[in-house]
């Protein structure tokens, strides 16, 4: 069934958002006033009310498709939905977007938030994001990455990136579907299309995604890569939801990390077939020897029993550029990487060294790059000791 969705966002002086139903929606809503900051357990039911949790974030109820009541509960690291009243047509566009975002939207931006930013300048967007989903709801967990011109803090943006980790029900993208592509070393299919208010380009999981980590650039190259976008546009925001349409209590993001490192930027890489290959990178000096450099490594994990993911960001402190940057440090006892992004990690256990890809492999000097990896652990899990980027020992941040 071909269905379009087509939501027109007021003015943050709204109350209500105007659908035009042609099919399905964005994940995009008015916001009011600014959000007060929040402790563990945070009941919120007001239609568009917000919340701040790690003195980073902003997590909003953003019910704006329907006068149903919903309820989130915001715990200290995300939200789950408590109460989800009323259904809309699966024809339609959805009934809310409760989510957590870093950025700004509808003049509400996150605390310390260095969005909007362009581009250009900004050398990776490490990001990481757990869902727990139900089976008796019709939704997307929708993912969305917003793009303008200009550094906007207000209004809608030009083009919408939406990666959808899981979708229940009789529902689908904005548009049609364009082709497949390889994006931050996932399979996605493509969907593009406008809903009336800006472009949107959607990258739908072939099977539900529950958590993973990534770097958001990866899927604005892709953007940029198909004519939606330009390296000398702006990120605005970051946020990650759902989009019910029927029910959906229970639904929740655990977890959420959104980075944003300045210094250095990458253009977008080729796509030939519809995957995205290769890269330039632009910014900072060049030149550089892939020999030693001053250097501090920034080593960010979650774990959870038996498994963790890690976001590595290497800031180059020298004067000089560093080429083909590769890093070198020793695993613990009993961990193994399994999948890893923005770098080849390799071997996969014991003493181990992340080499940088053609779209990163130089660190600009006062810049830096960013990476990450899933593993597997036993007995209790612990970081490395050392890092060395090229022969040269780096300091720990």
């Amino acid at each position: 069934m071909d269905i379009l969705a087509h939501a027109l966002r007021t003015t943050r002086t709204a109350v209500v958002a105007v659908l035009c139903v042609l099919g399905l929606a964005v994940a995009g809503v008015v916001m009011l006033g600014t959000a007060p900051s929040a402790h563990a357990d945070t009941q919120i039911c007001d239609q568009y009310g917000s919340t701040t949790i790690e003195g980073r974030y902003v997590v909003q109820n953003n019910r704006w498709g329907t006068s149903e009541t919903q309820c989130i509960n915001v715990t200290s690291t995300g939200f789950q939905i408590t109460q989800a009243d009323g259904s809309v047509s699966t024809s339609g566009a959805p009934k809310a977007y409760p989510s957590i975002y870093n950025g700004c939207h509808y003049t509400n931006c996150s605390p310390g938030t260095n969005l909007p930013a362009q581009l250009s300048a900004i050398g990776s967007a490490p990001t990481s994001i757990s869902y727990s989903y139900v089976s008796n709801a019709i939704y997307d967990a929708a993912y969305d990455i917003w793009l303008d011109p200009t550094a906007k803090k207000d209004g809608v943006n030009q083009t919408e990136i939406m990666v959808w980790f899981n979708h229940v029900g009789s529902i689908q993208p904005v548009g049609s579907k364009v082709g497949t592509a390889s994006v931050a070393g996932r399979s996605w299919d493509v969907w593009t299309g406008n809903n009336g208010s800006n472009n949107v380009i959607s990258f739908v999981a072939p099977s539900a995604i529950g958590s993973w980590s990534f770097d958001v650039k990866a899927f604005a190259n892709e953007a940029i890569n198909r004519g939606l976008a330009q390296n000398s546009w702006y990120l605005t925001s970051v946020q990650a939801g759902f989009e019910p349409w029927q029910n959906g209590a229970g639904l929740a993001v655990s977890n959420f990390s959104s980075t944003v490192n300045l210094g250095g930027g990458s253009t977008g890489g080729s796509t030939t077939g519809g995957s995205t290959t290769g890269g330039s990178t632009t910014g900072g000096s060049t030149g550089g020897t892939g020999g030693p450099a001053a250097c501090k490594v920034t080593y960010a994990t979650q774990s959870w029993s038996n498994g963790f993911t890690a976001n590595v960001t290497v800031a180059n402190t020298g004067s000089a550029a560093v080429d083909n940057w590769r890093l070198a440090f020793t695993l613990p006892s009993g961990q193994t990487v399994t999948s890893a992004w923005n770098a080849t990690v390799s071997p996969s256990s014991g003493a181990v060294t992340a080499s940088g890809q053609s779209y990163n492999a130089q660190i600009p000097a006062g810049g830096s790059q960013s990476f990450g990896f899933q593993g597997s652990y036993s007995g209790s899990f612990a970081k490395p000791a050392a890092f060395s980027l090229n022969g040269t020992a780096c300091t720990v941040a």
